[in-house]
C-alpha cells in the first residue's frame, strides 16, 4: 500500500500573508442589516490576512438574484484573484425563496466554473430572520467571515496547483 505521506499535498493555508491580493466582494443590498454584518466579518478576515482596503472592491447589487451576474462580470475582468458573494434569502410564504436561492446558488457556481476564478458562496438561505441573524455574526458565527476564509484558502490552493 502506498504511503500518503510521500505524495505532494495541496491544501489552502490561512496562516500566510496576502498583501498584494486583490479581491471583490459582491454584496446584496436586500436584507441589508444581515449582509452588513457578514460584510464586516469578511473585511475583518481580509484585514487579518494583510489585504489592504485599497485592494478590496465592494460591488453592491439589489439582491441575491443579481449577485451571479455581477460576480461573473467581475471575474471576467481578471482584476481579482477571488470574489466573495454575500447575501441573505429568507423564506417567506411563497415559492419566491426557492427561485431566488436556487438562481443565486447555480449562478455563482456557473460564474466560478466559467472563469476559473474562485468565488465563494456567502449567501444565507434560511427559514427565518432569526436564523439569518444567528449566521451573520451572532450565535452561529459569521458566514461572511467563513466565505472570506474559504476564498483565501482557494486562492492559495490555485496558486499551488499552478506552481
Amino acid at each position: 500500500m502506498n504511503n500518503i505521506n510521500n505524495i505532494r499535498k495541496i491544501e489552502g493555508r490561512l496562516n500566510r500573508n496576502y498583501p498584494q491580493t486583490k479581491v471583490a466582494i459582491v454584496a446584496a443590498r436586500f436584507n441589508g442589516a444581515i449582509v452588513e454584518n457578514m460584510l464586516k466579518g469578511a473585511l475583518d478576515i481580509f484585514a487579518r490576512s494583510g489585504i489592504e482596503l485599497k485592494n478590496i472592491d465592494l460591488i453592491q447589487v439589489p439582491g441575491a438574484f443579481e449577485i451571479p451576474l455581477a460576480a461573473l462580470q467581475a471575474a471576467k475582468t481578471r482584476k481579482y484573484q477571488g470574489i466573495v458573494t454575500l447575501g441573505a434569502v429568507i423564506r417567506g410564504a411563497t415559492a419566491h425563496f426557492e427561485y431566488v436561492a436556487s438562481g443565486a446558488t447555480n449562478g455563482i457556481m456557473s460564474a466560478m466554473q466559467q472563469t476559473g476564478v474562485p468565488i465563494t458562496f456567502g449567501v444565507l438561505t434560511t427559514e427565518t430572520l432569526e436564523q439569518a441573524i444567528e449566521r451573520a455574526g451572532s450565535t452561529v458565527g459569521n458566514k461572511g467571515a467563513e466565505a472570506a476564509m474559504a476564498l483565501l484558502e482557494m486562492i492559495d490552493v490555485l496558486e499551488q496547483i499552478h506552481e
